[in-house]
Formats: structure tokens, sequence, C-alpha cells
């Protein structure tokens, strides 16, 4: 990935030690689970329950996921034993990832494939769907169901267990004979509490692609596939937290390539005497226009392409620098997608909360929570963590995903939550124990 006008700046320092400490450190707590039962915790969710992070799933990234954070602060209070699909430590990379290589002399984050020590076995074709990426076989016990790009509404799919590889290695059965759905797997075994962080992708994945590789699950789907779930879930007794939705737009991911910046990087290479150029022109569904700063950029958008006449469909017209050559829809989240994607986050939320409160669960609003971290951000036990790129500290290396660090503190915000819901006297981390730069 190339972020050459984007990040000349960002990056001129970086701290690579955060420092603080808590208040558990200065009142003693005293555990205890109150009134929920956290015997048997079991984790819903999606590649940010599975400790997805750096455009990867791999071991440290699984040890680091808020759920294995939050069991051993569990375990403090009765809590059992928490366990995970995690990657044999010979292949510890997983699915590989990226880490952090330094800057170049430009100021651009040089990012390193990690494509050694992997937990792949294979890949399998499924018809009508494609190659499906095989990964090594979880066997035995499992608390932690977060299955890397599920949606709310794939939880019923009985073919999911093959078009799913992530998925596929926690069932028994191969590629293209599985038949269990998500929502049967992870509630086979008894549970006594539960966290629910299902339905990010269903608004991410119209979104990462730009609004035209994948479509918005329709909020009446949503409310239909979410009330059913929350069914299932408490029909024993079992109490929980459930999460909203984050609006997309504040992540790292649509906010540090912009369109300012590429404007000005194109402007300081020109070649003497040529006039400044005044706009981007991207591709929307009505037509080419000129970008504006509502108009957010996907990260992973070569600036440097930008001018070039001989990459896009408009060339030999320099691309992105000329109506008919405009930067494609798929690296553009446009200001009408943005509106789009926000109205359904909001209506899936609403659905989220309603349904919480009719089963008298806990709400984790992620959505109002992480709005907090834009701009100047906030300090939590004497960090300061914003949404900016690396140097925020709370989103990893590939712009979505949460840090160990951010981990540990989506960790110790559900501890509050608990805590006051349930009246127990749950403990929180030292987020100083945690690292937010993957350099190995």
């Amino acid at each position: 990935m190339k972020f050459n006008y984007a990040f000349k700046w960002a990056f001129a320092a970086i701290i690579l030690v955060a420092s603080g400490c808590t208040k558990d450190e200065e009142t003693a707590v005293v555990p205890s689970s109150g009134n929920a039962d956290f015997t048997r915790y079991i984790a819903l969710g999606n590649s940010l329950t599975a400790g997805f992070a750096d455009n990867g799933l791999y071991l440290s990234g699984q040890l680091n996921s808020f759920p294995n954070i939050l069991a051993q602060q569990m375990k403090l209070a009765g809590g059992g034993e928490f366990a995970q699909a995690l990657f044999p430590a010979n292949q510890a990379n997983g699915s590989g990832y990226v880490r952090y290589g330094g800057l170049t002399p430009a100021g651009t984050p040089i990012l390193i494939p990690v494509t050694t020590n992997l937990g792949i076995r294979g890949s399998a074709t499924i018809p009508g769907f494609g190659n499906v990426t095989l990964y090594t076989k979880h066997t035995g016990p499992l608390n932690n169901y977060g299955v890397p790009g599920i949606k709310l509404r794939d939880i019923k799919l009985n073919v999911y267990g093959n078009v799913n590889g992530y998925f596929e290695r926690l069932l028994a059965g191969n590629a293209g004979t599985n038949t269990t759905t998500y929502l049967d797997f992870v509630t086979t075994t008894p549970f006594t509490f539960f966290t629910n962080w299902l339905g990010n992708n269903d608004a991410l994945g119209y979104a990462t692609s730009g609004g035209v590789g994948d479509v918005l699950t329709p909020t009446a789907d949503f409310t239909t596939m979410y009330t059913e779930l929350i069914n299932r879930l408490t029909a024993t007794g079992a109490k929980g937290v459930v999460a909203t939705v984050p609006d997309v737009s504040v992540i790292p991911f649509f906010n540090t390539v912009t369109i300012s910046a590429i404007l000005a990087g194109v402007n300081a290479a020109r070649p003497v005497g040529i006039p400044a150029f005044t706009n981007i022109f991207i591709a929307t569904s009505a037509g080419a226009r000129a970008a504006t700063a509502e108009d957010l950029v996907v990260l992973n958008f070569s600036t440097s392409s930008v001018g070039s006449t001989t990459t896009g469909p408009g060339a030999p017209f320099p691309y992105g620098l000329h109506p008919n050559n405009p930067i494609e829809n798929r690296f553009i989240l446009d200001r009408d997608e943005v509106a789009t994607v926000r109205t359904a986050i909001t209506s899936y939320n609403n659905t989220i909360k309603a349904v919480a409160a009719s089963k008298d669960l806990a709400v984790f609003d992620a959505n109002e929570y992480l709005n907090k971290f834009k701009g100047a951000g906030i300090t939590v036990d004497g960090v300061t963590f914003t949404t900016a790129y690396i140097s925020g500290k709370i989103f990893s290396l590939d712009g979505v995903h949460l840090t160990p660090m951010g981990n540990a503190v989506v960790a110790n915000e559900l501890i509050n939550i608990i805590n006051a819901k349930y009246n127990a006297t749950l403990p929180k981390v030292e987020l100083s124990n945690y690292t937010f730069l993957k350099f190995n």
C-alpha cells in the first residue's frame, strides 16, 4: 500500500511506549460477579472479536483479543477457562499479516507482509462461490466464536461453513460437507454469559468497497435476524452485553488518505511552470465530479497513481485530475454513500438497543464510544487515544481493527458496563501492559 502524499508529515514522531496507572492501583477491588454468572463466558462476533489485526488473524492478535482480556478478569470472579481457536506456535502467523517497518524518507509508513509460519492447510473450490482458503483446524473446547468476515445475515446459512475458511476451521467437517449454521454452532454447548458484537460487517463491507463491491443488509432483515439471535442467546437465562455498530466513517481506513492531501501532493510534485491543480475528480453513481472533503478515500488507495496518463479507464487523460478519468468509485466512499451507510447504522443500532432493552441486557454503545476518539481524542487511564492512523494507538495497521492496547481499552469499557449493569466488581487491566504497533 502506498500513502505518499497523505502521510508525509503525519508520523514524524511515534510514541512507542504508553504509560499510566489505572484507578485499580489506587483502590483495591475485591472481584465478584454480582448477579451475573461467568462460569462459561462465550463471545460472538466477527474479526473484532476473533482478535484479527494488522490485516490478518495470527496468534499474538488472538491472545490479545478483547474477549480473552475480559475473560481473564472474569476468572478472578469465578469465571471458567476461556478457550480460543489459537494457531499453534509453529504456525503463529496464521493467515499472514503486515508489520510496521518504519518510514520512508518522505514519511510514508512501510508495511511489510509476513508470509512465513502460516496456518494455511490449502484451499477448496466451492461450486458457485469459488476458491476458499483453508486454515489449520481447531479441535477441542471453544469460547471465542469470533469469525472474521461474518455478517449478522450469515448466521443461519447452512452453507456458511463451506465458504468462510475462518468458520470452516472451527467445524469438524471439511469445506463442501458442512451444514451447521453459526447460530446453532455457538449455542450447542450451554453458557452462562455472553458478549455479542455481530452486525459490523453488515455495513463495513459496503463501506470499504466504496459502496460498489457489497450491499448493506436491509434494515428489516437485520431486525428479524437480531431479534432471533438474542432470543436464542437468552433462552436459558444467560446474561450478557451487546455492542452497537460503530460509524465506519470515523476509522483510520477512511480518514488517513484525504482529498486535500492528495491534491497537495500532486501540486508539490508538479513540474515548474505547470499551473496548480484545483480539483481531484472522482466517479460516483451520478457521474464524475470534483471531490470534496466529505468524500472519503480508502486507506489502500495508491496516491502515487494520481496524474498518471496510463492509469484508470479514462487514460490517457491524467488519472484523478480530469473528469474523463476520475478515481474509481471503489476507492471512494462518496458523501452520498457516507449518508447511506450512516442511516443504515443508525437503524441497526436502534434495533440492537431495543432488543437489548426487551431482554434487560447491558449495552456497549461502541458507536458512541469510538466517536469520542475523533480529533484530539480522549485520555483513558493516563493514555491519550485518537482515531489517527498508527499514532492514535487504538487501531492497528489495517486501519479497521484494534491494536492490543485498543482491545484492552474496549475490555475495560466492557468491564465498566458489566460492573454497572450486573453489580459486579471486575478489576480493569493496566493499559501500559499492551502494545499498539506491530514490529515483527
